[in-house]
């Protein structure tokens, strides 16, 4: 099996950036949505799914972190 050449290896990297970048926005939208609309049921609902934003925004910092480590590696 070949060894990806160096475009490929950045657009990976670049791939894992932006899946990054969205998922911690995904769950910083989560985490303060309740802030925002408490009293309507959209709040609500967010509200009760404080460990899925805790997780996305984790899961989020994780990839970032993983592409800072592979760029910075060098």
């Amino acid at each position: 099996m070949p060894l990806p050449s160096t475009p490929q290896k950045s657009k990976s990297r670049n791939e894992i950036l932006i899946k990054g970048l969205t998922i911690a926005l995904i769950g910083i939208i989560i985490l303060l949505a309740p802030v925002f609309k408490p009293e309507s049921g959209i709040g609500q609902l967010f509200a009760q799914s404080y460990l899925v934003g805790w997780f996305a925004l984790v899961l989020g910092l994780a990839f970032i972190a993983q592409y800072l480590l592979n760029r910075f590696k060098k």
